[in-house]
């Protein structure tokens, strides 16, 4: 299978550069094993059951072994034998060699599993599945570096609405992109399953539920692309799924979700504003890839095209993934706006250098103008005395055509962005 290169290859190469070892860290199927061993000349996978004994053996007698061979040696799903983080770390603070060791792990270790926290020595790098550029679907025409400098753009997508909705239920898992018959809908489906019989087991080994972890999904499922609260979820689980579930069994299946990288918050801005209204701090949740959501509803393509507010929804949950793979290429974060009148601004975009900019989501054409008027009020209430001018106002849809409008505010495809 041919390498479809990914945004992150970029940080993986730079910090090989200066630290001993790069952990690539994210869900399950989103690609890392494969990114790893692009950047990897030796490679140990720890999930192999054929060598389970001998390497228990190896970390139970001299766990050091496990670091002989040809550099960069990678670690797959190194969480499985936390003790080779620590010799790593070892290893790395006696030789002082970079770019020696890459691991990578779906899943997020227990407390207490290793000794030192690796800081200074072992870097962090967190992947996603893939983004429309990444999977050859976004033409690339309109890079967010040209709209941070406030350069003139034009682009026309390829995609069409039932395109949308079609890469919404695939998801952008890399093998699923390779298939071109219907089976690529599959993937979602197969993965949700694999989530609530096996990883959710797996992480920590303790027994959970899989009726009662389906239905919390259901719930998250149901209010994607908000900011729901957990009394919510578990009223809704009551009542919606008839399942009753204790608010600690909740908190603990939400946790565990996040610590399997299959959800994760994107939290209230912190930008200074002059409005007197109180922002609301509660974060939003989403799944890393739109496609977990529609398999857990079980909704297909042709069901969000008859279907539009929930596409709406979900078209969003894929703008959200696709932005945070762009953002984390800045070194920056998504953040969103709302205040306590419910005004609110999907996404406020922000570099490590502190260009912030401030993004509406609209699946359709019909409603940019409303969506360009509501940055444009934003603009107002924000302090720019100690936030700067916005480099930016974005609407991203899903219609066609790419462009800045007399007002400055750029409208943008989906379907023609990049980082």
């Amino acid at each position: 299978m041919r390498y479809l290169p990914r945004i992150v290859d970029k940080e993986i190469d730079e910090l090989m550069e200066i630290m001993g070892a790069v952990l690539i860290e994210g869900c399950k199927w989103c690609g890392k094993s494969t990114t790893g061993l692009h950047h990897a000349k030796s490679v140990i996978e720890f999930q192999n059951p054929d060598r389970k004994q001998e390497y228990d053996e190896i970390k139970n007698t001299k766990p050091s072994l496990f670091l002989s061979g040809e550099k960069p040696r990678m670690f797959d799903e190194w969480q499985m034998y936390p003790v080779v983080w620590d010799s790593i770390r070892t290893d790395v603070d006696h030789t002082s060699k970079k770019g020696q060791y890459i691991l990578t792990g779906s899943a997020k270790p227990s407390e207490g599993e290793t000794m030192h926290t690796g800081t200074g020595r072992i870097s962090r790098v967190l992947m996603r599945p893939m983004s429309l550029f990444e999977s050859k679907e976004s033409t690339g025409e309109v890079s967010f570096s040209d709209i941070l400098e406030g350069k003139d753009i034009s682009g026309v997508s390829k995609l069409s609405l039932e395109d949308l909705a079609s890469i919404i239920v695939r998801g952008g898992w890399p093998a699923a992109i390779e298939i071109k018959s219907d089976a690529k809908y599959r993937f979602a489906k197969e993965y949700v399953k694999s989530l609530i019989h096996e990883e959710v087991k797996k992480v920590d080994n303790i027994e959970r539920n899989p009726e009662k972890m389906l239905s919390v999904l259901r719930s998250l499922a149901r209010n994607i692309s908000t900011s729901v609260s957990v009394s919510t979820l578990e009223s809704d689980v009551k009542n919606y799924f008839d399942d009753d579930i204790s608010r600690p069994t909740l908190l603990d299946y939400l946790n565990t979700l996040e610590k399997l990288f299959v959800i994760e918050d994107v939290n209230a801005t912190n930008l200074h504003f002059r409005s007197k209204y109180a922002l609301r701090t509660k974060p939003k949740k989403y799944f890393v890839d739109p496609s977990i959501a529609t398999a857990i509803l079980e909704m297909s393509s042709k069901d969000l095209i008859n279907d539009l507010n929930t596409f709406g929804f979900m078209f969003e949950s894929l703008c959200m993934r696709d932005l945070k793979v762009y953002t984390q290429s800045f070194g920056g974060e998504i953040t969103f706006y709302r205040d306590e009148k419910d005004f609110e601004v999907d996404a406020i975009f922000r570099t490590s250098s502190g260009k912030w900019g401030a993004i509406e989501i609209k699946l359709g054409s019909g409603y940019v103008e409303e969506a360009a008027n509501n940055l444009l009020k934003f603009k107002e209430r924000v302090d720019i005395k100690k936030c700067g001018e916005p480099a930016f106002l974005m609407v991203l849809t899903g219609a066609d055509y790419s462009y800045k409008r007399k007002d400055g505010v750029y409208v943008v495809s989906i379907g023609t962005l990049k980082n």
